[in-house]
């Protein structure tokens, strides 16, 4: 596993840069913890050599563990209406999933 190996992938809606043998936190992903899941919309892989995709590389894959399911930090949001006595406070936790990338195979 080389250190400067990496993938840019795109998975809900996002473009996430990868390194293999790390792990990572991503939106929500509905699979039970310890399901492997893989990763068709790979748009750059430097492996052995560096690939780039026109958008994606075709028959190339990244895979990955899911490890866990998790809520980020609480975003509050407060609104507040100047001389009306109207305060509302609201709170939201994004659901995550922490997922664990597997050494790249091949290039």
């Amino acid at each position: 596993m080389s250190p400067t190996a990496y993938a840019i992938v795109e998975t809900c809606g996002k473009q996430y840069w990868f390194q293999p043998g790390r792990y990572y936190d991503i939106n929500f992903i509905n699979a039970e913890p310890g399901d492997k899941i893989i990763f068709h919309r790979v748009l750059w892989l430097q492996h052995q050599q560096l690939l780039i995709g026109r958008p994606f590389l075709p028959n190339t894959h990244v895979e990955a563990t899911i490890l866990q399911h998790l809520k980020s930090k609480k975003v509050l949001v407060y609104h507040m209406r100047s001389k009306k006595k109207t305060r509302k406070k609201y709170g939201a936790r994004q659901l995550l999933t922490r997922i664990y990338i597997h050494p790249f195979h091949g290039s």
